[in-house]
């Protein structure tokens, strides 16, 4: 058993962390001949290779000598902190993959904290040294100080260096040595991360993931940290509520590249898959019959944002989804609350609305995406901040903000992020960049992307993670301009688009399907204006100059999910379709917003 390591690769959003182990795998012979070059293995999900982030971590494990080297690929952004956290707990050591030129970013160090708390061993990789401009040994002063500022160990600070390209194949332990593979970082993986304890007497287990099959249903995954498992045993499954049920181990499976492997017993120190567990969730310990011992509770850090989910009743609803009831969307939330931990659902005022809270936007659009895939229609409101009441005082979410941007844009971002009660901390220049650090409200992220990218013409580079909760900063100015609201069911028709350009920006464009209460564009002005994009051109007999011009329309603005999510104002909706996504008013007809608005006054 000696012979096992159990590492988890951690890294900022896009350092290079799935190529790396990908790399990995090919180098251990464990790699299946892909269809497609380029594509990656382990970012296994559509949406994971679309935005090029890993959402869910994965298990996988590569034999290097007479080692099986078990690999825990880990997501790099907090708002997956839920992920995080428990499949650290699989781990004796981590590889800490940070970017030759970027250096160490918020992201790496919320998870670098936690897994220095939880007392593992680091290796750091720095990674993408082929790159023009690259600074390794400026980085490797960084990542020192980065661990000694979040209080690591002497023997954490002690940690070995491997400098490489993943992309490019090859691993070295001096960056200006280029070698053929990358077999340095499986030797640096042998002899620096310790070998997992064997624990002798009764068994114990911590379900840290859950996997889905079609055939035999819910598996159970986790490392045994005491004793040793059997097929066909039977345990004591201990609840988080201090329940304990009886039930039985039907298949052992372990990891064996990318495939899982049948097997009689695991022993301690092991990562594995249980088949045949009833009723069982993430944080249970799997012990044994006589005298069971539960193992400590997974601890998550809490949501910080809730945003509204209900069913789709606008004039299009059913046209596009297969589940568009709120049974069915109920069921969806309750069958992703078993295996994403970071996400609560509470019932809504109406019985077909439900809040659900979460980690940040792009948690919460994760689910929304994937859940449109499968082909569900629903609608969600404004992201809202989680207000809490600590001793009295009125506290909101605090996150850290960094934004890396050309020194010409620097002036409009302090001032962005000022006028949103951003308090800047650092300012630095790297290289012809510059980079800017800001305590931040949670409320001042929402909605800032887009304003950001406009303003530093697509250069600038954000990233954010919550720190804690301070007291409230007081009010954030918001969206000073109105919609464009559709006063029509129809067709978006170019002469009406064409007629009403001065009016603002358009989110239609000729030809699209739209009803009434719809949001068709931007006003120039605060305040919406009602419009009718449907009107045609009244044919008559008589000529006259200039009334045959030629429609000149600007093309209409595309909203991804996350832009609309942090665009709408609070009485707007997204409307979610498999194959569309639509901006509405909650009222669709305009007496109802005129009710509804002299009510909140």
């Amino acid at each position: 058993m000696q012979k096992i390591r159990n590492i988890a690769i951690i890294a900022h959003v896009d350092h290079g962390k799935t190529t790396l182990v990908d790399k990995m795998l090919i180098t251990g012979n464990l790699f299946r001949k892909h269809e497609k070059p380029g594509e990656l293995i382990l970012d296994s999900n559509d949406l994971e290779r679309e935005r090029g982030i890993t959402i869910l971590s994965k298990n996988v494990s590569v034999f290097y000598k007479d080692y099986k080297i078990n690999i825990i690929d880990t997501p790099g952004h907090s708002d997956f902190g839920g992920e995080v956290e428990r499949v650290l707990n699989m781990a004796d050591g981590v590889l800490l993959l940070v970017d030759a030129f970027e250096g160490t970013m918020p992201q790496t160090r919320f998870v670098l904290q936690k897994a220095l708390d939880l007392g593992k061993k680091p290796i750091v990789v720095i990674n993408k040294v082929d790159k023009p401009n690259c600074r390794p040994e400026e980085v490797h002063e960084q990542v020192f100080e980065l661990m000694f500022n979040l209080d690591a160990t002497e023997e954490q600070l002690d940690f070995p260096t491997i400098y490489g390209s993943a992309k490019e194949n090859w691993m070295s332990t001096d960056w200006k040595n280029r070698t053929e593979n990358i077999t340095a970082l499986f030797d640096s993986i042998i002899e620096h991360i310790p070998a997992p304890e064997i624990l002798e007497g009764s068994i114990q287990m911590q379900i840290t993931s859950l996997e889905y099959s079609s055939y035999v249903g819910r598996i159970a995954v986790g490392r045994v940290h005491r004793g040793e498992l059997k097929a066909n045993q039977q345990v004591s499954l201990m609840k988080s509520d201090g329940s304990v049920k009886r039930t039985k181990i039907k298949d052992l499976l372990v990891y064996e590249g990318l495939a899982k492997v049948k097997v009689d017993s695991v022993k301690s120190g092991e990562i594995c898959a249980i088949v045949g567990l009833e009723n069982f969730d993430i944080g249970d310990t799997v012990a044994a019959i006589e005298e069971p011992e539960a193992l400590d509770p997974i601890s998550i850090d809490e949501p910080t944002m809730s945003m509204l989910f209900t069913i789709n009743d606008s004039p299009f609803f059913g046209k596009d989804g297969k589940y568009v009831t709120s049974r069915h969307l109920k069921e969806r939330l309750d069958k992703e609350l078993e295996k994403n931990l970071a996400l609560k659902v509470e019932q809504g005022s109406t019985a077909d609305s439900f809040i659900v809270f979460g980690r940040g936007v792009l948690h919460l659009s994760v689910l929304i995406e994937t859940m449109r895939r499968e082909g569900y229609e629903l609608q969600v409101g404004q992201p809202r901040v989680i207000i809490k009441d600590i001793a009295g005082i009125k506290c909101e979410p605090i996150e850290i903000l960094t934004i890396d941007l050309p020194d010409e844009y620097s002036g409009k971002a302090i001032e962005m992020a000022n006028r949103r009660k951003g308090e800047m901390l650092t300012m630095e220049r790297k290289g012809d960049r510059i980079h800017l650090e800001f305590n931040i409200p949670s409320r001042g992220i929402i909605g800032m992307r887009t304003n950001m990218l406009t303003a530093t013409a697509g250069e600038a580079v954000m990233s954010h993670r919550f720190i804690e909760f301070q007291a409230y900063k007081g009010d954030i100015e918001k969206r000073i301009n109105g919609s464009l609201v559709s006063l029509e069911t129809g067709t978006a028709i170019a002469y009406g688009i064409d007629k009403l350009q001065d009016r603002g920006k358009f989110f239609v464009g000729p030809g699209e399907a739209i009803y009434e209460g719809m949001v068709v564009g931007e006003s120039n002005r605060s305040g919406d204006i009602v419009i009718n994009v449907t009107k045609t051109k009244k044919l008559t007999n008589m000529r006259a100059s200039g009334s045959d011009d030629k429609a000149r329309l600007a093309p209409p603005i595309k909203f991804s999910l996350e832009e609309a999510l942090e665009y709408i104002q609070g009485d707007e909706y997204v409307e979610v379709t498999p194959n569309s996504m639509r901006i509405r008013k909650i009222f669709l007809k305009e007496h109802q917003r005129k009710r509804a608005a002299n009510n909140a006054l």
